[in-house]
């Protein structure tokens, strides 16, 4: 093995708390919708893409009203994002420090383009990732976005840690080691190795 591939939201950290306020300051100003959302909304939704997110927390809004409110909330979201951050999983940084030394790191997320630029911006643990990929930037699934990775950086033997059935079949399509990280927000059918914390990836590698 040489690199490990690392979904972000409930593998790395928890951003739900900090992006659910930011949303709703949006959705308070908006007319055309009378009710905010929750955090079990947010963790419903936790490894989906953004057009699929938006289906789900706004079904009666058009095409057209849904996409000016996502843009109107993750600009609200990236500019709270890096000025709050998010909560980092238990010992994250020191987890990083030392795998970084031996493997090449990366990030594929299902997020917007700025999403992953705010998480370095505000807890500055960049220095630890090689690159990073996401449908906002590339327009491609995450199976597709963790080729373009594998492609780029030319590796030879990756593995993928996520937490949702999302990560496992994105892991699949481009045929590398899944890692469930049990701790987060979501179930899998299937895994090829699961930690209990993020620190456990001590261990494993």
């Amino acid at each position: 093995m040489d690199s490990i591939i690392f979904d972000l939201d409930g593998t790395i950290w928890d951003p739900i708390d900090t992006v659910l306020s930011a949303w709703n300051n949006v959705i308070r100003k908006n007319n055309l919708i009378n009710s905010e959302l929750t955090r079990n909304d947010f963790e419903g939704t936790m490894g989906l893409q953004m057009n699929e997110i938006s289906r789900r927390f706004f079904p009666t809004l058009t095409e057209e009203d849904r996409q000016k409110i996502i843009s109107d909330c993750c600009e609200a979201e990236h500019s709270v994002i890096e000025k709050n951050g998010g909560v980092l999983f238990h010992n994250v940084e020191n987890v990083l420090k030392k795998l970084s030394q031996k493997y090449k790191l990366y990030i594929v997320s299902n997020c917007q383009d700025g999403y992953i630029e705010a998480f370095y911006k505000f807890h500055r643990l960049d220095q630890y990732f090689l690159d990073f990929e996401n449908p906002g930037r590339t327009g491609l699934s995450k199976g597709e976005n963790i080729n373009l990775i594998i492609e780029r950086n030319n590796l030879s033997s990756p593995v993928y840690v996520g937490d949702t059935q999302g990560d496992l079949e994105a892991a699949r399509f481009a045929d590398i080691p899944f890692i469930y990280a049990e701790y987060g927000f979501g179930q899998v059918s299937e895994y090829d190795m699961k930690i209990k914390s993020f620190e456990e990836l001590l261990r494993v590698f």
